[in-house]
């Protein structure tokens, strides 16, 4: 079943009425008393008693259920198909592109792309991090993309003697953008799910919305960044590639030789021990830049396929139908993840047995973030089910809001409060649903798009990203607040302006 199919089954009640018309109720002003203590417990559970955010959401979810009202043998059940419901669209997907990444990874598919793009003069380098995080963090989540990248980061800043913010906050960029707006990206993708929305148009517009946020929040404000907090190489990151990377810089003399080297190059890099690289002893070829690229690209290339179908050809041309099949993600991501294990498995010299190894490894780590991912989407059911979105929803009536405004200021509100951009954008898509009745397929897109936008604004303590990124790069936490906090509140506020200024015109 195509994700544009499943919204009728998740989203299809509500969008058959709209209660949003009816009279405020005492009940609305309790559901909404109800879902802020409920949300205020996800915080006081995960970063004061800490509890597993998959324990949290799962006890807030069963207390949101009871107090806003939902009879006491179908409040479980309510959960339980909001869990169904998201990972019916998104688990399948979460598995394939941590398939995709690992392989990726392992092959030195990872290392050949920032092996080429880092290859040129030293000023270029901020444009050219935020450019590698893009490529590698098309099939990567965003926690991976960053244990990933981040080593590499430090690496070419230990190296070209740059600021380390100059060239990590680009790369950071790069991959909240992605996790934010693009497609196959779990929080995206969930609300495309819950909306009805077009996944072709959407990642369309998310590229369009992606760029200028990449450049406002990368390579712009790293230049503040840099002079805010001005640190060099160090941290978690730094100790990843530690001795090599001191041994590998002996005797470079250029910031071009240097940043050509950072992560090895196709010359030196391959045969030099002291590099630090991420591939895999077992392999003993490199994917070549252009292999790497087009595997990375495929699903996004099946994607926007499929988006110039819907746009272009009639609903019942055969074309159409077919274009639909294979723009699907399921399909997209599978083919990505087949073609992968010929680039980045057969080709580099891995076995089948290490092939199978390798796929049944990527997929231990993404376990608790499937289960995160299903959780926020059972505690978004009980929201909904309660009458939490129904209220809401009268509150932006009365108020003459719109929609693609207050889908924004939901999802940053519940940003704010549990730290999770998935989180956010899963539940203030089934909140808002009410809303989108009527929206054209365009402005179904944006509303995805403004949801993504307010889910990344200022990730504070209650984030798992702002610890990764404070000890990765040895920052303190008022240096991680005024860097990575304000980066991701930049590419929030971005997002949203470009989402508002293209409702204009389309």
């Amino acid at each position: 079943m195509s994700i544009e199919r499943m919204a009728g089954a998740i989203a299809g009640v509500a969008r058959a009425t709209n209660p949003a018309d009816e009279p405020w109720s005492g009940h609305d002003t309790q559901v909404l008393i109800v879902a802020a203590i409920g949300i205020a417990i996800v915080v006081v559970l995960i970063v004061f008693a800490k509890f597993h955010a998959f324990l949290a959401l799962i006890i807030s979810a069963l207390f949101v259920g009871l107090a806003s009202g939902i009879e006491l043998d179908k409040v479980t059940g309510s959960f339980e198909t909001g869990v169904g419901g998201v990972l019916g669209s998104t688990g399948v997907l979460i598995a394939l592109g941590a398939m995709l990444g690992k392989l990726l990874a392992d092959s030195g598919g990872a290392d050949r792309v920032v092996d080429t793009l880092l290859k040129g003069k030293e000023s270029s380098l901020p444009w050219k991090m935020a450019l590698v995080a893009a490529i590698i963090g098309i099939p990567l989540f965003f926690e991976i993309g960053l244990v990933l990248l981040i080593p590499v980061v430090m690496l070419v800043v230990h190296r070209s003697k740059s600021p380390a913010m100059r060239l990590g906050i680009p790369a950071l960029a790069g991959l909240s953008v992605l996790h934010g707006f693009i497609p196959p990206h779990p929080g995206p993708l969930a609300a495309i799910g819950i909306l009805g929305a077009n996944v072709g148009i959407t990642l369309a517009l998310g590229l369009i919305v992606a760029i200028p946020a990449v450049i406002i929040a990368g390579p712009l404000f790293g230049r503040v960044a840099a002079r805010w907090v001005p640190v060099g190489a160090g941290g978690a990151a730094l100790a990843v590639v530690g001795a090599g990377a001191a041994r590998a810089s002996v005797g470079s003399s250029t910031s071009s030789s240097s940043s050509s080297s950072s992560f090895g190059s196709s010359d030196a890099g391959d045969n030099d021990p002291a590099a630090a690289r991420a591939q895999d002893p077992d392999a003993t070829r490199t994917p070549s830049f252009g292999i790497t690229l087009a595997t990375l690209l495929s699903p996004l290339v099946l994607m926007l396929l499929k988006a110039g179908g819907d746009i272009w050809l009639d609903s019942d041309s055969p074309v159409r139908h077919f274009l639909d099949f294979i723009g699907d993600p399921v399909f997209a991501l599978l083919f990505a993840v087949l073609l992968a294990m010929i680039t980045f498995g057969v080709r580099v010299g891995f076995t089948a047995s290490v092939l199978s190894t390798k796929i049944g490894q990527s997929l231990l780590p993404i376990v608790g973030v499937v289960f995160i991912v299903g959780a926020g989407g059972g505690f978004k059911q009980v929201l909904v089910d309660g009458g939490t979105a129904t209220a809401i929803a009268k509150i932006a009536i009365a108020t003459h809001l719109s929609v693609l405004l207050l889908g924004w200021i939901v999802a940053a509100l519940i940003r704010l409060a549990t730290g999770s951009a998935t989180v956010a954008t899963v539940t203030a898509a089934g909140i808002v649903v009410p809303l989108a009745t009527g929206l054209t397929p365009t402005h179904l897109s944006l509303l995805v798009l403004a949801i993504g936008a307010g889910s990344l604004i200022f990730s504070h303590v209650n984030d798992a990203g702002f610890w990764l990124v404070k000890e990765y790069f040895g920052l303190t936490v008022g240096q991680t607040l005024k860097t990575w906090s304000v980066m991701e509140t930049i590419i929030s506020v971005v997002g949203l302006a470009v989402v508002l200024l293209l409702s204009l015109f389309l």
